[in-house]
């Protein structure tokens, strides 16, 4: 792969203006994404979506947008590191100074869209979607056919396996409707970035040792303007560089916010995250330069011996500050040692592996998962969560297998088909022209679960009380 055409600036189509003038915008095409993506709806609906706490009043408690902000600097500051590195060590030719600029803003772009196709509450939505369509898609029929009989292997994979990070391709690329029917028309430098799974539902393995082929990262109905991305960027089958650097931003931002959202919601004490954290790591050798359990309580004397009202609260926090810091050096060490394989598109593990970080990522991870995810508070909120999701789901499939059909379709049926956004029934009528009728059945089943997919927490909750008389 060559860095000229990975950081490709080119767009599917351009916005079409009705008044001339003279060009005198002097943004690069990267910072131009950038102001696309911060004046969208989609990006400010983040405020109301779950990272980990369904629909929590506190302003402290981080949401998908805080999340997404955390995770753009974060990959820009790691973007811009390891593009220092490259060019002090003349590890690629073609790499210019300007090059790392673009890459800092290609990665601030696609961390603060890397999770704007999430459903409401969190990856539970996704659960949610995935289990509904494969317990309950069967039991549905057109024209006197099961529907699951009618669609494709890769169209029913699609919903079985349904996937935030395919969603997020899909809403940039179709969905966000502004002057014509590219999306945001981001540049293909951006769009490759953002595929952290260059593989389709059918490639995708869950079980694989090669993380991209975990989870799929686009939908058949966006195959298309993949393969046309992946040609001009020369990515083929194979990531994009920097969408492990979007991926290890990813990891860091939330492993270490999860457990400062838990502490501060009394989830985890600081007796427990010591505890948890010396058992976690008992199975990994200490590090020659970074101790996690004897920085956290070095931290808490300090802050003791200040006679702080907040010490432990402000150990974990300056704690966590330094667990950033030393994964950052982690993720660095190995987009570095492993730059070749990266680059001829044959490395099959995250950037972190082989760098000491492991030990620690699964810590994090664990503790949060025990103390947060399985939580009572969050589990009540979930159990409600699904039953709003399944209800929704049960009103709206229904209704738009028959939608836009020659099918008798039923008066609840028909007003269920109103509520969905305008702008995601035009984008179903424009790519449904021409098609076949399958196709077409496909399409509105995705029409269900881009508008599912676009709700906020909020948006959902009011909706399924509205519709059940809940008022």
């Amino acid at each position: 792969m060559e860095w000229k055409k990975l950081l490709s600036e080119k767009r599917a189509g351009a916005y079409r203006s009705s008044r001339k003038r003279e060009d005198i915008d002097l943004r690069s095409e990267f910072e131009k994404d950038y102001h696309r993506i911060v004046s969208s709806a989609s990006f400010r609906r983040l405020q109301d979506k779950t990272q980990v706490f369904p629909l929590d009043k506190s302003d402290f408690i981080r949401t998908r947008l805080t999340h997404s902000l955390e995770v753009s600097s974060l990959a820009k500051s790691l973007g811009q590191n390891i593009s220092e590195y490259i060019l002090q060590n003349h590890m690629a030719e073609d790499f210019t100074y300007r090059m790392k600029e673009d890459v800092g803003t290609i990665l601030m772009c696609a961390g603060l869209i890397h999770d704007i196709g999430n459903p409401p509450f969190g990856h539970f939505g996704e659960d949610s979607i995935r289990e509904w369509f494969q317990k309950h898609l069967a039991e549905y029929s057109f024209k006197g056919t099961q529907v699951t009989e009618l669609l494709s292997r890769q169209m029913l994979r699609d919903l079985y396996y349904f996937e935030g990070n395919a969603q997020a391709f899909r809403l940039v690329t179709k969905l966000h409707y502004l002057v014509n029917e590219q999306g945001m028309n981001l540049t293909y430098g951006l769009l490759s970035t953002m595929v952290k799974y260059p593989v389709s539902s059918t490639e995708m393995d869950p079980d694989s040792a090669d993380v991209r082929r975990q989870k799929m990262g686009y939908f058949l109905s966006e195959e298309g303007i993949f393969r046309e991305i992946s040609r001009e960027t020369g990515t083929g089958a194979a990531r994009h560089p920097l969408s492990y650097i979007l991926e290890a931003a990813d990891d860091i931002a939330y492993l270490t916010a999860d457990v400062e959202d838990a502490f501060k919601k009394g989830c985890i004490s600081y007796d427990i995250l010591t505890r948890e954290l010396k058992k976690e790591l008992a199975a990994y050798p200490a590090g020659e330069d970074f101790d996690p359990p004897a920085e956290l309580e070095r931290l808490y004397r300090r802050e003791k011996s200040a006679q702080s009202t907040e010490s432990k609260l402000y150990a974990v926090q300056n704690w966590l500050v330094e667990i950033q810091s030393h994964l950052i050096s982690c993720a660095t060490r190995g987009f570095i040692s492993h730059y070749d394989e990266i680059m001829a598109g044959t490395w099959a593990s995250d950037i972190f592996h082989g760098t000491g970080a492991e030990g620690i990522r699964a810590a994090l991870h664990n503790i949060a998962f025990r103390n947060a995810f399985e939580s009572i508070p969050i589990l009540r909120i979930e159990v409600g969560a699904g039953k709003m999701m399944d209800d929704i789901l049960e009103r709206l499939i229904p209704a738009f297998i028959l939608y836009d059909t020659d099918e008798k379709i039923g008066m609840i049926e028909h007003k269920m088909t109103q509520l969905v956004s305008e702008n995601y029934r035009q984008i179903y009528h424009f790519y449904s022209d021409g098609r076949s009728e399958i196709e077409r059945l496909y399409l509105r089943l995705l029409l269900v679960t881009d508008y599912v997919s676009g709700m906020t927490d909020s948006f959902a909750r009011d909706l399924y009380q509205e519709v059940n008389g809940i008022l």
